[in-house]
């Protein structure tokens, strides 16, 4: 998992694949290759002393990891394809510019939204062995503020793995929203033979983005198969009570998301302090996969782990204006503002970078 670790590797197997791994180890080298195996959760932890790891919590045998995960093209002619989104260039100053922020609720629809995502955040945290501290999380702008939650794996601090496994989760799920309410846009566009207004495009590319989110610390951790279990679950769940919400109340949904983006943002910088801090030693020099560094266009000396996790939550901050700013327009009839030319360049105004990004959002009458 970790591309600079050297001391130890340590990969997760399932219980019963790690007895028959002890059992052959022990008859082919006395067992001594082996210090110690201990229970995680559903999985063993297999430590290896003095052979570097790349992955944590997986069960795909390493020979079988490069070719199982993002395994080139096979072709005659075609020498690399690149995405049809190029990602737009974010500067430094801007990515340490980004503050956690919070958009007060002002109607019945955003109550709700708000309820829904603090009830998906504490399980996500359950779920995931999150520990939040609850002055700390006032302090940056948190309107949950959670306690320390007591998780099914127990309360202990934050650590690169726990980090891992969180950031995996959460962005199998984030790429959810923009495709459902993409698709539903299309199909309703189609439907009423009327153009949609450039809305379309700007969600399908932020659903991309969550996926490139998500590839990218794929590249540094396979989920084992009670996480895959688990992302299938909330999928599924997830996809078909958004799709139906966004049917029927599409505004409240881009609120939901929009403050769903917010908790991105907290989560996201607090990772970042802890690495500043030295909480996360595995992390200081730890270089990003070269998967970032081409979608972000990452400049030398500025592609280290804490730098990834800047470009990302830069990108939830995106999100979260985007859809805040979504939520406070006419669904069915006013164009999308972050593709728009306005009559005014030289006034601020909603863009595709964040230039000008506005946390909790613009209101209707600052764009349309």
């Amino acid at each position: 998992m970790y591309a600079n670790a050297k001391p130890t590797t340590t990969v997760l197997v399932n219980k019963g694949a790690a007895a028959q791994l002890s059992h052959a180890v022990h008859t082919l080298v006395d067992g001594s290759g082996f210090t110690c195996f201990r229970p995680c959760a559903n999985y063993c932890l297999v430590q290896r002393p003095g052979r570097p790891s790349k992955r944590h919590f997986t069960t795909t045998p390493r020979t079988q990891f490069k070719e199982k995960y993002f395994p080139p093209a096979d072709t005659k002619n075609i020498k690399i394809t690149r995405p049809a989104w190029h990602h737009p260039v974010y500067t430094e100053q801007q990515m340490n510019a980004i503050q956690v922020a919070h958009r007060e609720k002002k109607t019945w629809s955003d109550v709700w939204a708000l309820s829904m995502v603090s009830l998906l955040r504490f399980g996500m945290d359950t779920a995931t062995g999150y520990s939040h501290p609850t002055e700390e999380a006032k302090k940056m702008g948190s309107w949950l503020g959670l306690s320390k939650v007591k998780s099914w794996f127990g309360p202990s601090p934050m650590t690169e793995r726990k980090w891992l496994i969180r950031f995996l989760f959460l962005e199998s799920v984030a790429g959810v929203p923009g495709m459902v309410a993409g698709s539903v846009r299309h199909l309703h566009s189609l439907r009423r033979l009327k153009r949609d207004n450039g809305w379309i495009e700007t969600l399908l590319e932020e659903a991309y983005n969550e996926r490139m989110h998500l590839l990218t610390f794929m590249k540094m951790a396979e989920p084992g198969r009670f996480m895959k279990t688990m992302i299938i679950g909330a999928q599924g769940v997830f996809y078909n009570m958004f799709f139906m919400s966004y049917l029927f109340f599409p505004r409240a949904c881009h609120r939901f998301v929009g403050y769903l983006e917010e908790e991105a943002v907290l989560t996201y910088t607090r990772a970042i302090h802890d690495i500043e801090a030295g909480r996360l030693p595995k992390w200081q020099q730890l270089e990003a996969p070269e998967i970032a560094v081409r979608y972000w266009n990452m400049p030398e000396g500025h592609r280290t782990m804490r730098d990834l996790l800047l470009y990302i939550r830069a990108d939830e901050a995106k999100h979260r204006e985007v859809n805040h700013t979504l939520g406070n327009l006419e669904q069915k009839n006013d164009p999308n503002p972050f593709v728009s030319e306005y009559e005014d360049p030289v006034r601020p105004h909603p863009s595709k970078g964040i230039e000008n990004i506005k946390p909790t959002g613009w209101n209707r009458e600052e764009v349309i």
